[in-house]
């Protein structure tokens, strides 16, 4: 029930005081200069606490995004693989909108960020704005601290997000090795100073695993004898098996006779073993000797696709091997298989007219 209690001030102004009582709520009040907005306030407040909605969005109005991020950050980010390389993001949130209560973070808000977001200049690269897709990280960044909010903290009713676009990405890049770009690569890296870099690089290159899953794996996820590297955490969630080819198995039995006592890591650092070794110097030499332009390191994840499709995999059987829960991702490698899908179509057609003249 709602009671409005009509208020004159010494200066003859009149106000409404309203107080919203139900049966095991707190008492709500307000103030108002109108005695329509109060009856409106009343109404309104009354359903909202029927239906369950009132508290929950005074939680919203009573927290900051920069509050939500800080918890997100103590509460979340241990337990997420990849928490390390999304604390940045959060912490650009945190000094753009990190000030607004979760009630005025809207829609709106969060779409003027992520369009200035956008026209900033690159990290790698100044003379450019920033990529489609690392706006898409951006935005995703926030969406898990907003679910956490809705769906964990009961901070928020509904998450603005759902209302925010995600980025129109471009195409999916495919760069792979051509046959001889790839004996020279090879080359290249096995001549290099760094004992690591040829057998990284042959690891990546003969399984398609990310570079987070072969640089960080540990000899408890090597099997020898089944020839396996067992990944139990990758990007999406699943468990997945890697199969070691004859030539990165040799290599692996070898490096297992003079593997490193203190740390686990295949491919540990010299300076902290337990972190991986940082290749980036070895391999940019390794692709400037071996006369290798515009390819990334995931590249060698494409050129695995690749060669895979290439060779007649199928789009699932590709799915399956890149670790992808869709085949959506794995679209990108169609048009790499055209012997494949041709033979598929003539045993189709042949079942279909093959005794028609």
């Amino acid at each position: 029930m709602a009671a409005i209690e009509k208020r004159t001030s010494k200066d003859g102004s009149t106000s409404y005081r309203v107080k919203v009582r139900l049966k095991g709520q707190p008492v709500q009040s307000a103030s108002f200069q109108s005695l329509t907005k109060a009856k409106q306030w009343a109404t309104q407040t009354e359903a909202a606490i029927r239906e369950g909605r009132y508290f929950q969005t005074a939680e919203a109005k009573r927290h900051t995004l920069a509050e939500a991020i800080a918890r997100y950050e103590r509460e979340c980010l241990p337990g997420i693989r990849t928490g390390e390389s999304r604390r940045p993001l959060l912490h650009w949130w945190s000094e753009r909108l990190g000030h607004l209560t979760l009630a005025e973070l809207t829609a709106p808000v969060i779409n003027d960020a992520l369009q200035g977001l956008a026209k900033e200049p690159s990290e790698r690269h100044p003379d450019r704005p920033r990529a489609p897709q690392t706006v898409a990280h951006f935005r995703q960044a926030l969406a898990s601290v907003l679910s956490e909010a809705v769906k964990s903290w009961e901070w928020l009713e509904v998450s603005p997000m759902n209302r925010v676009a995600k980025p129109t990405l471009p195409r999916g890049r495919v760069r792979y090795l051509s046959d001889d770009e790839r004996e020279r690569l090879l080359q290249a890296c096995r001549e290099s100073t760094n004992a690591d870099l040829y057998v990284a690089v042959l690891l990546a290159l003969t399984t398609g695993g990310r570079k987070a899953e072969t640089m960080g794996a540990t000899w408890a996820q090597i099997d020898l004898k089944r020839a396996t590297l067992q990944l139990e955490e990758t990007k999406n969630g699943a468990r997945r098996t890697l199969h070691l080819a004859a030539p990165v198995l040799e290599l692996l039995r070898e490096r297992a006779k003079v593997r490193r006592l203190d740390t686990g890591l295949l491919f540990p650092s010299k300076v902290n073993p337990r972190q991986p070794v940082d290749l980036r110097d070895p391999w940019g030499k390794a692709l400037k000797t071996a006369g290798v332009e515009d390819f990334h390191w995931h590249d060698l994840r494409h050129t695995f696709a690749s060669m895979a499709a290439m060779n007649g995999a199928s789009l699932p059987e590709l799915a399956a091997l890149l670790g992808h829960k869709t085949l959506s991702m794995v679209q990108r490698y169609a048009h790499l298989s055209p012997a494949h899908t041709a033979a598929i179509a003539e045993r189709v057609a042949a079942r279909m007219i093959g005794g028609q003249s």
